[in-house]
């Protein structure tokens, strides 16, 4: 049975709950994403012509619940930047610098996209992730990159990048994996690269118009994946292989490499091993047969003696993978060895 005094106490409460619900409302709708960080992203969102892949960029809602972005979990500044599959026209906005925290930069399959790398990249010095493919990016590669000293990880594959590949690349640190791959970079490959110190090193080069000869400090090099291939490159690259080296994917095909292959010492971790266009000459090492190669072609070559029996050169490779060399006979050839 309801009272006097009792209703006065369920009122009392009511005032007191709902002045504490007041007084906490502005903290519980404060946003975590720091204004400048907001301000810079609503640039970049105009530098693009505010696309409907940035809808979700509004400025009466807290940045770090935007799509394509991240906040760090602590301080909420803006840490990565991400986005790919749609139409995003113009080029990489100067206002990319005013998110100093930045750690990822990715944009990938963006049609509608052009321009050179801009300079004021240099200002993210955070920067340790970035991604540019599928983007129609065009120029140089531009030497200043080698001012990002904390970037592991650089991906410009898949664009109209020219000219020569920056030496400077060689100066950053950490870097471990570079994929520069279908663009039309000229040149040859800078002998700095030498001194790249990443945990497991990544060098994609494949399908651009690249000329010379490896650079010989390479042998010092264990790459974990090397693809050279689809350009104009010669010379010996056998200081690339050896019984050291952890190497587990290493394409060289449609070049002019000439090296003696009987003589190539070979770690049981390689895989992956794709020679064809090339002038390599001498036979099959028995060390193959020792191998799990997954995929495996020495064809359109100078290649002469019997292919080794055993492992997998019979059983999973057929014919194709030895055609059109100088003399190689025996299985899966159809050709007698005498």
């Amino acid at each position: 049975m309801l009272t006097v005094g009792s209703v006065a106490t369920d009122l009392r409460l009511g005032i007191v709950i709902l002045s504490l619900l007041l007084v906490l409302r502005p903290l519980l709708s404060e946003e975590k994403c720091h204004s400048d960080d907001k301000k810079a992203l609503l640039k970049i969102k105009k530098a693009f012509n505010n696309p409907y892949l940035l809808a979700s960029w509004q400025p009466n809602i807290d940045c770090c619940t935007w799509y394509c972005v991240k906040c760090d979990d602590v301080t909420n500044r803006i840490i990565e930047i991400f986005i790919s599959d749609g139409d995003l026209p113009g080029q990489i906005p100067d206002a990319i610098a005013d998110l100093p925290y930045l750690k990822s930069i990715s944009f990938h399959k963006v049609t509608k996209f052009s321009g050179p790398i801009p300079y004021s990249i240099t200002k993210v010095k955070y920067l340790d992730f970035l991604r540019i493919s599928y983007a129609n990016l065009t120029g140089t590669i531009p030497e200043f990159l080698g001012q990002l000293k904390n970037l592991t990880y650089l991906n410009l594959s898949y664009n109209n990048l020219t000219g020569p590949i920056p030496s400077s690349l060689g100066q950053i640190p950490k870097l471990g994996y570079i994929g520069l791959d279908q663009n039309k970079l000229t040149g040859t490959i800078p002998p700095s690269l030498v001194n790249l110190k990443g945990s497991e090193l990544y060098l994609i080069l494949s399908h651009n118009q690249l000329s010379g000869e490896i650079p010989a400090s390479f042998q010092d090099i264990d790459f974990g994946k090397i693809d050279l291939s689809r350009n104009k490159l010669q010379g010996d690259i056998s200081m690339l292989f050896g019984y050291k080296k952890t190497t587990y994917m290493m394409d060289f095909s449609r070049n002019m490499f000439e090296f003696n292959m009987s003589k190539l010492h070979v770690h049981q971790s390689l895989v992956y091993l794709d020679i064809n266009h090339n002038r390599v000459f001498g036979s099959i090492p028995e060390v193959m047969t020792k191998l799990a190669l997954q995929s495996f072609n020495v064809s359109y070559n100078r290649l002469c003696g019997k292919i080794p029996q055993g492992g997998r050169l019979q059983t999973r490779f057929d014919y194709s993978a030895y055609f059109h060399n100088r003399c190689l006979c025996g299985s899966p050839l159809d050709v007698a060895c005498k």
